[in-house]
């Protein structure tokens, strides 16, 4: 069973928004000038409509300054969020784990060692594979992972899409829009049902394909060890 979620008292809440604030102005040089404003344009309007319509306006107007900010702050926080991600390996399926709905999140899937990857989503759409890494070896992977999906997928839509900011290439930010347009072809069953097979197919990890490096090569000793006697 799956454990209840703790909850969040009213000042960690506090905390977390203030690291949030702290972060996002680190990031984004407009995010202040765009707070200030956001305080300053609705306590304007709360003078004057409090000098001309009454007092009883002034709890209206810290309500809508209080919405205004938390409106900034969200939109501007996930615009710095987008940009911190974008380029980091992995930045694809962590953004697919966090968002809302039904997404069963597969990372690297298939990779290299050189930090190429393709990750494997199972939603409402059908299987989608997003691959990270140099444009032309993700090729291979896609095509790999595309030729082995396709033994147990059956008829489920399967797409697949490059990250990255280069044409032809899906950029991060784009990235939940995306996966929110594409049309749902699988009901709740199909996609536990295809999740099944595909958690049986993918439960011998593959080797990372490509030289290994060095530091991770077996010493000539221990070929010697595994030899009988």
């Amino acid at each position: 069973m799956a454990k209840p979620q703790e909850k969040v008292s009213f000042f960690e809440r506090l905390k977390q928004i203030g690291q949030v604030f702290s972060f996002t102005a680190k990031q984004d040089k407009w995010f202040v000038p765009l707070v200030i404003a956001a305080v300053l344009i609705p306590v304007a309007l709360t003078v004057v409509a409090a000098l001309n319509l009454g007092w009883l306006w002034i709890p209206v107007g810290v309500l809508v300054t209080l919405l205004a900010v938390l409106i900034v702050l969200n939109l501007r926080s996930n615009t710095a969020m987008m940009n911190v991600a974008e380029g980091q390996p992995g930045a694809a399926a962590s953004l697919m784990e966090n968002m809302r709905g039904d997404w069963r999140v597969r990372p690297a899937a298939s990779s290299t060692t050189q930090f190429d990857m393709v990750h494997v989503v199972i939603g409402r759409p059908g299987v989608i594979l997003l691959a990270e890494g140099n444009p032309q070896r993700v090729k291979a992977l896609l095509g790999q992972e595309r030729k082995r999906l396709s033994k147990v997928i059956g008829n489920a839509p399967l797409y697949d899409y490059v990250i990255g900011s280069e044409e032809g290439q899906l950029p991060v930010r784009k990235l939940r829009t995306t996966m929110l347009r594409l049309p749902r072809n699988l009901t709740g069953k199909d996609v536990n049902a295809l999740d099944k097979r595909l958690g049986a197919l993918m439960a011998r990890p593959q080797m990372p394909k490509g030289a290994i490096p060095k530091n991770m090569r077996p010493s000539k000793g221990a070929f010697r060890q595994q030899r009988p006697r």
